[in-house]
C-alpha cells in the first residue's frame, strides 16, 4: 500500500526518513526548531520512486547485474551506473504523480524558482552522511523543468560515486530509495557551511564557518577559497579572508553560472563578525536539537527584516571520534589503550567488556575502542612526572600529545609544585634517573633463571585449573563462574614477582642503552645484546613455524594442496589423504595446540583464533617453505645467541679500557645478565591472558549455540554484539532484543572506519602527537627507533597476515603488530609500523630477531606504497622512500 506522493515539509520530521529520505526528514525537523528558518517547500516521497523506478523491469535487471560487480571494478561500476541512470531518466512520470507535484508547485505562484534536491533514505545518517553523493539542481523554473529534474534526482541514486560509496559502506543498492525535496529558491548574498565542531581536531566547542559570495555551489565545487572563521565560546579566535574572485549566481530564466566578483569586493569578508556569531548561535541550537555536532549548509538572503539566515541542510558530522561518557562536566584527558596494546582496530561490545572486566585499570569505551582516564595523574605533581616519563619511554607521540593538552592554559588545573621541584609543567627528560638503584643501576632483583621458570609453572597450573573447573558449566552458573575466574585472571596479572621480573628486564634494557651511549657513544646497544634471549614465548612461536615448514617442505603434493586451500578451514581433515600429509597435519596440529589461541587483534575475544581459522597461518607457512632451508629455526636462534655473546665481549672490552673501566664493565655485565635472564618473560603474561581468553570464548560460544538452538538468537556470532552483562541477562531470561544486535552491528561497521587518537579530551579534541626532531632528513618519515641497524629493501604493505606474501629481504609495513605477527618476522629484513613503542611486542621481537625496526611512523601504510624501495634506519628512527 502506498501513501501520498507529496508531503509538505511541515508534515515531516526525523521519524519519516523512510518516506522522504534523509535530507527531507532533516529539513522537516529543522523547520520545527524555534528560530530556525528553512525555505518553504515539499517532498516527493519514496513511494513515487518505488512506483516509477523499482517497478521498471529494466532497472531490476541492471541492478542484478550491478550486484555481481566487484567493489574494486571501477570500470564496470562506471558503465553499469551510467546505463541505469539513462534508463531511469527515460521513464515517463505517470500522470497522477505529475499532478500531485503540480499541486505542490501551484501554491508558490507562476515563475517561482525552485531548488530540486535528492533525498536518499541512506543519506544524512549519524554514521554515513552520503554528502555530495546524489544531485541537487538550483534555480529550476517551470513545471516541466521541475518534473525533468525530479527524474534526474531519482537517477542520481546511481551515480558512480553514490554506488561506490554504498559498496564501501556495505549498503545494499535495493535497500535505498530516493525522495526528492522541492524548495523555494533563495538568492543569497552569501552562502557556505558551518561545522559546529572542528572537523579536523574534533574539538566540540570550536565551530568553523566557511563563507563565499553568492550561492554555496562556488564553495562546494572548489571554485573559490572561502573566508574561514573559527569561533570558540562565542568569540572569533581566528579568521582567514579568502580572495573570492568568482561567485555562482542564478540566471533569470533558470540555471546558474559563475561570474567574476568585483575587484574591490574580492578580499572583503562575506560576513560581518556579528553575522558569524549569530550563525554559530543558530548552529548550536540545531546541534542541541539533534544531539550531536552538525555540518550545516546556510545562506544569507539579505539584511532586511524578513531576510537573514536560511538553513538549507543539516547533517551529522560523521568523521568525529566519539567522546567517552562521564557523569560530570569536568575536563578529562584519555589515553588510548589500543596504542599500548598494539591493537587499534574497533572492538565489538563483548570484546570491549571482557577486556574491561579483566584489565587492571578502569577503562572507558568510545568509538569501539578503550581509553584510560589519566586526568587525576596529570593533576598530581608526582603522577604527572611519572606518567609522562613512562609514556615517553613507550611512545613519544603519546607523550607529545599529552604535553600539548597540558600546555592549554586552564584546561586542567596545574599541580602544586612538589618539594624540591622547580615550577613548570614539563618534567625531566624521560629515562634520566628513573627507577634506578644504588650506583645508577635498576633496583635489586636476583638474576636467577629459576624465577622465570617458577612464574611460568604458576601460570600453567592456573590455566590447567581453569580448563578443569569450567568444564560442564552452562547457563547462569557459567557466568557466575567466569566472574570468579576474572578475579584469578587479575591475580595472576598482578603477581608482584611477575611485575618485578618484567620491570627488571625493561629497566636493564633502558640502563644499557643509556649508559653505553654515554660511555661508548653507541646507540641502542641493547638491541644486539637481547638477540635470542631465552624463554620468549612470542619469538619461539615464530621459530616454531619454521620447524613446521621443515615437515611440509619435502612433500610437493602437500605444498600444492596448501597453496589452494583458500578459506577452507577444514583443510586439516583432508591432509592425511596425501603422501606426507599425516606428518604435515600432525605438525600443524601440534603448532595449534600451543599457539592456536592467538590471532591478529587477539585482545578482542570476538576475533577468530588460529585454532578456529587455521587458514590464516597458511601464507606465512608457505613463505617459510619457499624462503628457508631445513633447520633454519635452530640456525637463526644460535646465530642470534652468538651475535649477542660477541657483542657482550666487545662492549666489556671497550669499557675496561675507560677510566674506572673495571667498575663500569662489572656493572654492565650484571645488567646484561639481567636483561638476558628476564627480557624474554616480558612476552609471557600476554600469552597467559590470551590462553585464558580462548577458554572463556569456547565456553561462551557453546552457550551461544544453545541460544541458537532455542531460537533466542539468529546466529552464534550475534552474542559478540552484546556486552558480557547483556549476554548474561539473555542466558538468564532466554530473551534477546534483535534491534540491539542490529544497531550494534551498524555502529561497529562505522567505528571500523574511524582512526582512534592516541589522546582524546572530554572536549572531543583528538591528538596523535608529533616528533619534535631536527635530525630527520628532508622527505624522510620520522618514527621511534626500536631495533638497531639499517636495511634497504622492497616495502610490503600488509594489513592482514592472512594476505601476506613475503620474499626474503622484504620490509614489512603495517599499522600495528601484536604477538600474532611474529611468524612473519622470521622471513623479513625490517619492520615499519604506525603504532608501537620501545617495549611493545613488535619491538621486542624485532630486537630478538635482529630486524632493523622503526615504529610510530604516522600514516606509514598510506605514505609508503606497496612495492616501493625504502631504507629503514632502525638506530636513528626514520624511513627513507627511495622510489
Amino acid at each position: 500500500m502506498t501513501g501520498p506522493y507529496v508531503l509538505d515539509l511541515h508534515e515531516v520530521d526525523a521519524s519519516r526518513r523512510a518516506v522522504v529520505g534523509g535530507k527531507g526528514a532533516h529539513l522537516g525537523a529543522l523547520a520545527r526548531i524555534d528560530g530556525i528558518r528553512v525555505p518553504d517547500g515539499f517532498c516527493v516521497t519514496t513511494d513515487a520512486f518505488r512506483r516509477v523506478v523499482e517497478q521498471e523491469p529494466a532497472v531490476g535487471e541492471q541492478l542484478d547485474e550491478l550486484a555481481r560487480v566487484r567493489p574494486d571494478d571501477r570500470e564496470a561500476i562506471r558503465t553499469l551506473s551510467a546505463r541505469i541512470r539513462r534508463t531511469v531518466e527515460g521513464i515517463a512520470v505517470p500522470g497522477d504523480l505529475a499532478e500531485a507535484v503540480v499541486r505542490g508547485l501551484d501554491r508558490f505562484g507562476e515563475g517561482t524558482a525552485f531548488a530540486v534536491r535528492s533525498s536518499a533514505t541512506a543519506e544524512d545518517l549519524p554514521t554515513a552522511s552520503f554528502a555530495g553523493q546524489q544531485d541537487t539542481y538550483l534555480n529550476v523554473v517551470g513545471t516541466e523543468e521541475v518534473l525533468r529534474y525530479l527524474s534526474r534526482c531519482w537517477a542520481s541514486l546511481f551515480t558512480e560515486r553514490a554506488v561506490t560509496y554504498r559498496l564501501r559502506n556495505g549498503i545494499d543498492h535495493r535497500a535505498v530509495r530516493m525522495g526528492v525535496v522541492v524548495q523555494q529558491m533563495v538568492f543569497p548574498q552569501a552562502a557556505g557551511v558551518l561545522f559546529t565542531a572542528d572537523p579536523v581536531s574534533g574539538h566540540r566547542r570550536t565551530a568553523t564557518v566557511e563563507a563565499a559570495f553568492g550561492l554555496g555551489e562556488a564553495l562546494v565545487s572548489g571554485l573559490v577559497n572561502p573566508d574561514v572563521f573559527t569561533v570558540r565560546d562565542d568569540e572569533i579566535v581566528d579568521r582567514t579572508i579568502g580572495a573570492k574572485q568568482r561567485a555562482v549566481q542564478a540566471l533569470p530564466d533558470g540555471g546558474t553560472r559563475d561570474v567574476p566578483v568585483e575587484a574591490r569586493r574580492q578580499e572583503q569578508p562575506a560576513l560581518t563578525d556579528a553575522q558569524v556569531l549569530e550563525l554559530v548561535r543558530l548552529g548550536r541550537r540545531i546541534e542541541a536539537h539533534f544531539g550531536c555536532p552538525q555540518d550545516i549548509e546556510w545562506c544569507l538572503a539579505d539584511d532586511r527584516p524578513g531576510g537573514g539566515f536560511r538553513i538549507v541542510q543539516s547533517r551529522p558530522i560523521t568523521t568525529l571520534f566519539p567522546v567517552p561518557a562521564t557523569d560530570d562536566e569536568d575536563n578529562h584527558v584519555y589515553v588510548s589503550v589500543g596504542h599500548q596494546q598494539m591493537m587499534t582496530d574497533a572492538m565489538r561490545p563483548l570484546g570491549l567488556t571482557m577486556w574491561q572486566l579483566t584489565a587492571m585499570a578502569p577503562m572507558l569505551e568510545a568509538g569501539g575502542r578503550l581509553f584510560v582516564d589519566v586526568t587525576a595523574r596529570l593533576t598530581s605533581p608526582a603522577g604527572r612526572t611519572a606518567l609522562l616519563e613512562m609514556v615517553g619511554r613507550s611512545d613519544p607521540l603519546t607523550r607529545d600529545a599529552l604535553e600539548t593538552v597540558l600546555d592549554r592554559e586552564g584546561f586542567l588545573p596545574a599541580p602544586p609544585d612538589a618539594p624540591g621541584e622547580a615550577p613548570g609543567r614539563r618534567p625531566p627528560a624521560a629515562g634520566k634517573g628513573a627507577g634506578k638503584g644504588a650506583g645508577g643501576a635498576p633496583g635489586p632483583v636476583e638474576t636467577d633463571p629459576a624465577i622465570v621458570k617458577e612464574l611460568i609453572e604458576r601460570s600453567q597450573a592456573s590455566l590447567a585449573a581453569l580448563r578443569r573447573d569450567i568444564r560442564g558449566k552452562s547457563g547462569p552458573e557459567l557466568f557466575d563462574f567466569l566472574l570468579e575466574a576474572f578475579v584469578e585472571h587479575k591475580r595472576v596479572l598482578s603477581d608482584p614477582l611477575s611485575i618485578q621480573v618484567i620491570m627488571a628486564g625493561m629497566e636493564a634494557t633502558w640502563w644499557l642503552n643509556d649508559k653505553l651511549q654515554e660511555w661508548l657513544g653507541e646507540k641502542n646497544a641493547a638491541d644486539t645484546l637481547t638477540l635470542s634471549a631465552p624463554d620468549n614465548i612470542t619469538s619461539e612461536m615464530g621459530l616454531a613455524l619454521l620447524d613446521v615448514a621443515d615437515v611440509v617442505r619435502p612433500h610437493p603434493e602437500v605444498v600444492a594442496f596448501l597453496q589452494g586451500v583458500g578459506e577452507d578451514d577444514t583443510f586439516l581433515e583432508k591432509l592425511a589423504e596425501l603422501p606426507g600429509g599425516a606428518e604435515a597435519r600432525d605438525a600443524i596440529e601440534g603448532y595449534l595446540d600451543r599457539y592456536g589461541m592467538r590471532c591478529v587483534g587477539e585482545i578482542d575475544i570476538t576475533r577468530p583464533r588460529w585454532r578456529e581459522h587455521p587458514t590464516a597461518l597458511v601464507p606465512a607457512l608457505l613463505d617459510n617453505v619457499r624462503n628457508f632451508a631445513p633447520g633454519a629455526a635452530r640456525q637463526r636462534f644460535e646465530q642470534g645467541r652468538q651475535e649477542a655473546y660477541e657483542k657482550e665481549q666487545d662492549v666489556l672490552a671497550r669499557l675496561r679500557a675507560l677510566p674506572d673501566g673495571a667498575e663500569k664493565a662489572d656493572e654492565t655485565k650484571r645488567m646484561i645478565d639481567r636483561v638476558r635472564t628476564f627480557i624474554g618473560y616480558r612476552e609471557y603474561p600476554k600469552y597467559d591472558i590470551i590462553s585464558r581468553y580462548f577458554i572463556y570464548k569456547q565456553a561462551l560460544l557453546e552457550e551461544a549455540e544453545r541460544l541458537v538452538r532455542a531460537g533466542v538468537i539468529a546466529e552464534r556470532e550475534d552474542v559478540f554484539h552484546l556486552t558480557f552483562q547483556e549476554l548474561h541477562d539473555v542466558v538468564r531470561t532466554q530473551r534477546a532484543d534483535e534491534g540491539i544486535v542490529r544497531r550494534r552491528k551498524e555502529a561497529f561497521r562505522t567505528y571500523q572506519a574511524l582512526t582512534p587518537p592516541r589522546v582524546l579530551t572530554s572536549e572531543g579534541e583528538a591528538l596523535s602527537g608529533a616528533y619534535r626532531r631536527d635530525d630527520v632528513p628532508p622527505g624522510a618519515l620520522a618514527g621511534l627507533p626500536v631495533s638497531g641497524g639499517t636495511v634497504e629493501g622492497r616495502a610490503r604493505v600488509v594489513h592482514d597476515i592472512a594476505d601476506a606474501e613475503l620474499d626474503a629481504g622484504d620490509i614489512l609495513v603495517t599499522t600495528y603488530t601484536d604477538p600474532s605477527w611474529s611468524p612473519l618476522f622470521v622471513g623479513i629484513a625490517g619492520l615499519v609500523t604506525e603504532v608501537g613503542g620501545l617495549m611493545t611486542h613488535g619491538a621486542v621481537i624485532a630486537r630478538e630477531y635482529g630486524l632493523p625496526a622503526v615504529v610510530g611512523v604516522h600514516h606509514a601504510t598510506r605514505l609508503i606504497q606497496d612495492g616501493q624501495r625504502i631504507r629503514v634506519h632502525g638506530s636513528d628512527g626514520y624511513v627513507e622512500i627511495l622510489g
